[in-house]
């Protein structure tokens, strides 16, 4: 599972044409990364967004990941070998963030894309699976589209960052705007992991950050910016569907107090659940083992009872 992760974060995209349409008058071309998963474009009257779905369930589950520094569409094949045990119940979709991105975009902006682009690929009535940056735009497409989303699971996220919680990423968009890679990356992954994970990993981080471009820093200052000021406590009221959010006691990212702000707000429903690790850092998502068990119990819920 840690390799998986080391894919989400490190990889960028290595897509080329195929020339394939899965949806009419050009809407979506398929590209692809290899011979198992194809890359999407899904397009809109505005922007396009890549995307991949693995999977063959009669349920949708749509995983929207965290910040990284290069887009995790290069990595397609990884996630669903990760997400290989939710296969015969669910298709999963991964979607990217757009590939136009403005010089200003908040969170409200990325979840109005993305709900937009689930449209786009004829997407209803979906599961979502948001880590980190995906969690809070999951977040604002559950509050937005009651109606589109039947379940939420939130990993290593939170409803409100303050100005002291956001001096982490901060400090990455600094790194970024001075082109200081290695820099970047080691505390990007001292972060993200648990120490002896990140000792293991430091050479490669160093190693990965060498595939890093100009454009790929660009969009990583956007993004990360995204986050400032974050805050929409007032509004998780209006989630309407099942949650299951889980935190790590050790995330140096968000903080622990992150994921169990959603509690302070949701923890009166019978319907939310917080389950909080101790020990696998911010990327509790892929380094807890079980992380994916809770993951199918949560969503097949309803089908057992």
């Amino acid at each position: 599972m840690l390799f998986s992760l080391l894919m989400l974060l490190l990889r960028g995209c290595g897509i080329s044409q195929t020339g394939n349409n899965t949806k009419g008058d050009d809407a979506v071309k398929q590209k692809e990364t290899s011979e198992k998963i194809k890359i999407e474009t899904v397009k809109t009257a505005s922007f396009s967004m890549h995307c991949f779905k693995f999977g063959h369930g009669k349920k949708t589950l749509v995983i929207l990941p965290g910040l990284s520094v290069q887009s995790v569409m290069g990595s397609a094949d990884a996630i669903a070998e990760a997400y290989g045990e939710l296969t015969d119940d669910f298709t999963i979709y991964v979607f990217d963030q757009r590939k136009e991105l403005p010089n200003i975009y908040t969170v409200s902006d990325m979840a109005k894309d993305t709900a937009e682009a689930f449209e786009a690929a004829g997407l209803d009535k979906v599961n979502i699976f948001g880590a980190s940056l995906g969690g809070m735009t999951a977040m604002e497409i559950a509050i937005m589209h009651p109606k589109l989303v039947e379940k939420l699971i939130l990993g290593s996220t939170t409803a409100r960052i303050t100005e002291t919680e956001y001096q982490t990423m901060g400090n990455w968009v600094e790194l970024a705007k001075e082109k200081d890679v290695n820099a970047l990356y080691l505390a990007f992954g001292e972060a993200v992991y648990p120490p002896d994970v990140f000792a293991q990993l430091r050479e490669l981080l160093l190693e990965t950050a060498k595939t890093i471009t100009e454009e790929d820093l660009d969009r990583f200052v956007i993004l990360a910016q995204s986050m400032k000021n974050f805050d929409i406590t007032q509004d998780l009221e209006k989630i309407s569907c099942p949650v299951l959010a889980i935190g790590d006691r050790t995330d140096h990212v968000l903080g622990a107090e992150a994921s169990k702000l959603m509690e302070e707000y949701l923890n009166g429903r019978s319907d939310f659940e917080l389950y909080m690790y101790d020990g696998y850092g911010h990327a509790v998502y892929d380094t807890a083992p079980d992380f994916k068990e809770r993951m199918v119990q949560f969503l097949l819920q309803d089908a057992k009872d």
